[in-house]
């Protein structure tokens, strides 16, 4: 994929858009066109316009509709409630420590990528765990392929070796995205596709009361117990409805250390008004804040995103955590 680019008018504008030369994607404009570019390519990407009650939702689709996307990419993911294809980057591959804790992948290293279909276009993000000599590779790549880099942060404290993580969003032809993911994914040492194990290992946790504390039921998986707690309201970028299972969820995480102690890592998404209550209700539990940031560019209402950190007795720790929870407006537990 040449990584050159040139300006070129796109039909049905008022603006100029910015064509990335040889991916079939449009970056840099500033209304919506009724064309796509040449050959299947994207629509252009128009800023918030519409209300919520305009948004057009993902469009329903089927493992099938998604086998060019995985054949592309040499790996499969896995239809969340028929809207959204989730493919799992796991750094499978890295030793990373944190406060003398080796992490394990499902704690804090599980990136992955995330596509929904709507009406005229397909949706890419998703967070790519990648090391600080990958990180200007991979970005080069990305802004090559025409994808959208919309947060780089960190998700653990100390930490050796360096470690990143950049969000990414993108519209256009699903084969197109994923070929444009491809590439940044070659610049990098993420493992191939590995099966999932045909057993979950035990949780050394108490995770009945860990539940309890937390007023929902958790997920074994890899060796971590997880939550993954979507908002109560709509969110959309003013012209698309982008369900939860796009990575606009609050995510708490558990490894066990023995004991019944664990760590926890995870990130809160909440609205401006609760980021101070969730701080604060954080601290008074002696649970670290790591990073505050966003994950997208444009999302309505505007969402930021608290990464945490502690260890201790697993119970304890989610007891903390709970007053977090119940400063933002999340979906109840089903």
């Amino acid at each position: 994929m040449s990584p050159r680019s040139h300006l070129k008018p796109v039909a049905g504008t008022a603006a100029a858009c910015l064509l990335i030369a040889g991916s079939g994607l449009l970056a840099g404009c500033s209304t919506a066109t009724a064309e796509g570019a040449a050959g299947g390519g994207p629509q252009t990407v128009a800023p918030p316009t519409a209300t919520d009650s305009q948004a057009q939702p993902p469009v329903q689709t089927t493992e099938a509709d998604w086998k060019p996307v995985a054949d592309t990419l040499g790996r499969t993911g896995t239809l969340m409630k028929g809207t959204v294809y989730r493919v799992p980057l796991p750094r499978k591959d890295l030793k990373v420590t944190t406060q003398g804790v080796a992490i394990k992948p499902g704690l804090a290293l599980g990136g992955y990528a995330v596509f929904a279909k709507y009406q005229r276009e397909t949706i890419l993000m998703g967070d790519l765990v990648v090391t600080e000599d990958e990180l200007p590779k991979v970005t080069d790549a990305l802004q090559a392929a025409g994808i959208e880099q919309t947060a780089l942060h960190k998700h653990l404290l100390q930490q050796s070796p360096a470690v990143w993580w950049t969000h990414i969003h993108a519209m256009g032809a699903p084969v197109t995205l994923a070929k444009g993911l491809k590439s940044a994914l070659a610049a990098t040492a993420i493992p191939p596709a590995s099966p999932p194990p045909a057993t979950q290992p035990p949780i050394n946790l108490d995770t009945a009361s860990i539940d309890k504390a937390l007023g929902r039921k958790g997920t074994a998986d890899g060796g971590i117990y997880k939550f993954s707690i979507a908002r109560k309201e709509t969110i959309t970028d003013g012209t698309h409805v982008l369900p939860s299972a796009l990575g606009i969820t609050t995510g708490i995480n558990f490894q066990p250390l023995g004991g019944n102690k664990a760590a926890i890592n995870g990130d809160f998404v909440m609205t401006a008004p609760e980021v101070q209550k969730v701080i604060r209700a954080l601290r008074k539990g002696g649970i670290d804040i790591v990073e505050l940031h966003n994950h997208t560019l444009n999302d309505q209402p505007r969402l930021f995103y608290m990464h945490f950190w502690a260890t201790g007795d697993g119970v304890t720790l989610a007891r903390a955590l709970r007053p977090a929870l119940d400063a933002t407006a999340l979906a109840p537990a089903s």
